[in-house]
């Protein structure tokens, strides 16, 4: 990976996936590398450069790992999701006292980003970053506010968090990462001074003013084949598939509901999930139905789900997967749910021979239930199945997650 020196950030450029290094003889924030590249704040998630009301560029920095806080990048899609900064209870959604303002700049850039070209001139430009080794920063890309696969009223959100009994709102907002691999320091200059659209503006910048169309920087991934460790993510991730595989442990079956409930948490657009008889699955744990398209105009693809209530550490192999592509039937597709993880070879299989299966492991699931049900922690997870899913070892009734 390309990196630059902490004595050479002022004139550097900002490139794709590049590392940004701290000052490491230096034990204190002006050893913090973002200041010096780019003029805005050494501490805190948002960074600025100018004045509140109207920043001339904004730095979104995050570790990308804060449990209660989960910021992601789809770097085959180019959308960025980022909680603003109203993180503890206490403080209103825009209280300038819970961080630096920046849940004010994102309404105002949001608001500006949906109306006309003039406005759009206004947003200020938003530099990603994520968290690097130390105090590292690695360079994530240009951001726009919105996402072509949401409307104006879902791509900034208030949500609600719970802290010990304190209930609070902060945004989640949605930004579309730009197709360029380069911000030209040139133009880094010319927005630290106040010019958005000067002479070194890029293009696809200037076009986004323009047309409000964003043009996203889509990464398409080389292989599809993930790792074990891919797939049971990191250690919360594996906590959590630990956490789940005990609970259904004792009634395997059982895990089939929580699974059909997860491929409804996973897609919205499925519309219709039946758990088969234990006794009579003919090899699939669930069938479905899949709609493509509007609800006034759309298409329905049927699909089967297979289910593998495994200890994370204990992978599955080539008959799991052998057994879900022979039950397929002609324009049908697959799901594999497990708390563990596929191993190499069948996974390659899938690949290789494109056989239409979505595997969603361990630390799939564990992600679903942080990002989309606000269940940060193993022990948190572990309450909620204790409410939901009351599991015995002849039977369970469950409470849908949906």
């Amino acid at each position: 990976m390309k990196r630059y020196a902490f004595a050479n950030l002022a004139a550097s450029d900002l490139v794709i996936d590049a590392i940004y290094e701290s000052d490491r003889t230096i034990k204190n924030v002006a050893g913090e590398p973002l200041a010096a590249l780019t003029g805005t704040g050494n501490q805190g998630g948002f960074r600025f450069c100018g004045p509140n009301a109207e920043p001339r560029l904004v730095v979104l920095y995050s570790t990308m790992s804060e449990p209660n806080w989960p910021d992601a990048l789809d770097e085959e899609n180019g959308v960025f999701v980022y909680f603003g900064d109203n993180r503890k209870p206490g403080f209103e959604l825009h209280d300038r006292r819970a961080g630096r303002g920046g849940n004010q700049i994102l309404r105002r850039a949001f608001e500006l980003a949906h109306s006309n070209h003039e406005d759009r001139a206004k947003v200020p430009p938003f530099l990603v970053f994520a968290k690097g080794e130390g105090r590292d920063a690695v360079f994530k890309g240009l951001a726009v506010p919105g996402a072509v696969h949401l409307d104006p009223s879902n791509d900034l959100v208030a949500v609600w968090k719970s802290v010990e009994g304190q209930r609070f709102q902060n945004y989640r907002a949605v930004f579309t990462i730009l197709d360029l691999d380069v911000v030209p320091r040139t133009w880094l200059t010319e927005l630290q001074g106040g010019l958005r659209l000067g002479p070194a503006c890029p293009a696809v910048w200037r076009r986004w003013v323009t047309t409000g169309k964003a043009t996203a920087l889509r990464a398409k991934r080389v292989t599809r084949v993930r790792s074990k460790a891919n797939q049971l993510g990191d250690q919360r991730q594996r906590e959590i598939a630990e956490v789940i595989h005990a609970h259904f442990s004792v009634n395997p079956h059982a895990f089939e509901q929580f699974a059909a409930d997860i491929v409804r948490l996973m897609d919205p657009n499925v519309v219709d999930i039946d758990v088969t008889r234990a006794s009579r699955d003919g090899g699939r744990d669930a069938v479905g139905s899949y709609r493509i398209g509007q609800p006034q105009n759309c298409v329905t693809v049927d699909f089967a789900m297979e289910a593998k209530c495994y200890k994370p550490s204990s992978g599955l192999g080539v008959e799991v997967i052998s057994r879900l592509v022979s039950r397929l039937r002609h324009r049908q597709f697959g799901m594999l749910i497990t708390t563990s993880f596929l191993g190499d070879q069948p996974y390659k299989e899938i690949v290789e021979d494109e056989h239409p299966i979505i595997v969603c492991s361990g630390g799939d699931i564990a992600e679903l239930l942080i990002s989309k049900r606000d269940l940060a922690s193993a022990v948190a997870v572990k309450a909620w199945l204790a409410r939901a899913y009351q599991v015995g070892e002849r039977g369970s009734e469950l409470v849908p997650v949906a």
